[in-house]
């Protein structure tokens, strides 16, 4: 099972939302729905969508999550 998070970033910030996801052993896959608005899809395991959550809270930009 899946957990899809939606977010929201400054459009520069969307490579390095993808790396910080690698870098936690994939904690998270990264897709972008709209590129020049920053839209991003990130599907996690059920079990590790609070963890990928927390990780995006504790980053030094601005993470908009998207219902």
């Amino acid at each position: 099972m899946t957990s899809e998070i939606k977010i929201i970033v400054e459009p520069r910030h969307i490579t390095y939302i993808s790396r910080i996801m690698e870098g936690y052993e994939y904690l998270g896959v990264v897709t972008t729905l709209n590129r020049s608005a920053g839209l991003l899809l990130i599907r996690s395991t059920a079990d590790m969508a609070d963890e990928a959550r927390a990780v995006l809270k504790s980053l030094a930009i601005r993470v908009e999550f998207v219902n």
